[in-house]
Formats: C-alpha cells, structure tokens, sequence
C-alpha cells in the first residue's frame, strides 16, 4: 500500500482540471490563470496595422540594406553604432528625453509627425519622484 494514504491515491489518479467547468458558462479562475485582458485576445484589424507598427524598424533595414548596396559594409555598421550611442544618452528616468541625436541621425528632426503632437501616455511631461525611479532604475527596488 501507498505510504501516502489512499487520499493521495486518488488525488494522483484523478487531474484536477476534470472538476473545473466546461463550456460557454465557465468561470475565469483567477488564481491559475491570472487577470483576463481584452487587448491580448485581439487581433489586429488590418493587415497593414502590423506594418505601421514596425514601419521604423523596416525603413531603418530598407536603409541599411541601400547603404551597404551603395557604399560597402562599413558605411551601415558606422550607422548603427551611431544608433546605439545615442540611444544610450537619457535624461534621467524621470525626466522626458526628446533623443534629438537620434532624430538628426534618421532625419527626421525637421519633420512633425503624429507622435510629436499627441506622443504616448506614457512619456507625459508629469514627473515622477526622482529617487524612487532612480532605484528602480538601478536595480536597487
């Protein structure tokens, strides 16, 4: 016989999810699956909604893959080095950084687009308390 009892006999033979409920009226269980969100469910709603999400990422490849067709291979590694020095220079965490140098490098820094108008929530000119950002920032939260 089991050294466990016959309770866990039978928790061992039996899955648990065969108590949970089927079918259209099911309950969401929480403490196995979390919070429900609609936005994860979605899919997108066009079929260029995918394109203009990664419209940079693409037209910084069509630029690199002209660049290095024009001029070699060192011409896009230099860019892209330049790339990721500037993104690398922030304000502090809790202040906006505009990334101007990144802006001037692509070109775009005489241009006004969507996003310099109504930009995202997230990067909104309310600031937040210095040190605990600092901390998070850091790794120290």
């Amino acid at each position: 016989m089991n050294s466990r009892g016959g309770a866990a006999l039978l928790k061992d033979s039996i899955p648990i999810t065969e108590f949970s409920a089927s079918g259209p009226f099911e309950g969401h269980d929480l403490l196995r699956r979390g919070f429900t969100s609609v936005k994860n469910e979605l899919l997108p709603s066009h079929p260029l909604e995918l394109a203009e999400k990664n419209f940079q990422l693409n037209q910084d490849k069509t630029n690199f893959a002209t660049l290095r067709n024009i001029q070699g291979l060192h011409a896009p590694l230099k860019l892209q080095m330049e790339f990721r020095a500037v993104k690398q220079v922030q304000r502090l965490p809790f202040l906006h950084s505009s990334n101007i140098a990144l802006d001037t490098l692509r070109g775009s820094d005489e241009c006004i687009g969507f996003e310099d108008i109504l930009n995202d929530p997230s990067q909104s000119e309310v600031m937040g308390e210095p040190h605990m950002m600092m901390e998070y920032k850091l790794g120290l939260l």
